[in-house]
């Protein structure tokens, strides 16, 4: 078969060749003129030591070399063009697990609708969830993590991403705090006690830096990785949670809460979907990726809804 120094173009023109045995026609299929095809058939007859078509008449015929080379040629060439496309993507037979990372508060509005999406279309593919930790982009570079839903305003290098859109930073509390029925005044908001959430993005760097620049810091008396523990605990005592706007509004048509704009100007959230790039090419990360676009966009306790509204 194919010598190691044999040219890839000279293997598929001979596959045509062999397969035409017409040299105008082979030819014409490959692209070439004719004068250009005859020099490559004088090079593969040099390289195989064998004339692999001879003339007879108007047509030609097969050397008993060129006739064995016939079938193991195109799997040669089959094997090939499978190396340089890539595997093909089926949903219906995919077994892979694909991974994402995010807030809990992601998981659990957004996981049961992209579970569905998967189970319809990919019913044999596995999903894994993770709880994001601010700046931990190992996760996408390291661990196999496929996708993670952050905030962010830089990319970082070898990361590709989606904008899914952004919002503003608001004050939500107990609908029975002091504060919750008054504009709430720089001094107030740095007075009071505050609650973190340290899990999912990194909400409050925003937030301590625009506190800084007033030469302020607030006082964060309890921090826990996740929204559901943190409602409860507002809910009960009369602590501050900075959250995006669009949650505050959600939280507090489900439960006595209330909020209020901040009292001094921060850089909006930027919401990202973001994948590394040796991902992105990737036909079933691709088509991953796409079905949590197609419910990001449809999730309407997320920022892509809210910013359509």
């Amino acid at each position: 078969m194919p010598q190691p120094s044999t040219n890839l173009n000279l293997l598929r023109s001979l596959d045509v060749l062999l397969e035409t045995r017409n040299l105008t026609l082979a030819a014409e299929m490959l692209g070439l003129t004719q004068s250009a095809l005859s020099r490559q058939l004088a090079q593969l007859r040099v390289q195989y030591g064998d004339p692999l078509l001879i003339r007879e008449g108007q047509r030609f015929l097969l050397t008993q070399r060129a006739q064995a080379m016939r079938g193991p040629l195109k799997a040669v060439l089959a094997s090939l063009d499978s190396v340089l496309d890539g595997p093909g993507f089926e949903p219906a037979t995919c077994s892979r697990t694909f991974s994402i990372a995010g807030s809990d508060y992601l998981a659990e509005h957004m996981l049961p609708p992209l579970a569905e999406a998967l189970h319809a279309q990919a019913p044999h593919a596995r999903l894994d969830f993770r709880l994001w930790e601010p700046g931990y982009y190992r996760l996408l570079s390291d661990e196999g993590v496929d996708l993670v839903a952050t905030i962010a305003d830089l990319l970082p290098e070898n990361l590709h991403g989606r904008a899914m859109g952004e919002d503003r930073a608001v004050c939500l509390m107990r609908a029975g705090h002091p504060l919750a029925r008054q504009t709430i005044t720089l001094a107030e908001y740095v007075a009071a006690a505050h609650l973190r959430i340290s899990g999912g993005s990194d909400r409050d760097g925003v937030i301590e830096q625009a506190l800084a620049r007033h030469g302020m810091r607030r006082d964060v008396r309890l921090s826990v990785p996740f929204f559901s523990a943190a409602l409860r605990l507002i809910g009960q005592q009369n602590l501050l949670l900075t959250v995006p706007e669009h949650m505050a509004i959600k939280f507090a048509s489900a439960a006595p809460l209330a909020w209020q704009p901040l009292p001094f100007e921060v850089p909006p959230y930027r919401y990202w979907l973001l994948w590394h790039a040796r991902n992105h090419h990737d036909s079933a990360h691709q088509w991953f990726r796409q079905r949590m676009f197609d419910v990001l966009h449809r999730f309407d306790h997320g920022v892509t809804h809210f910013n359509a509204g």
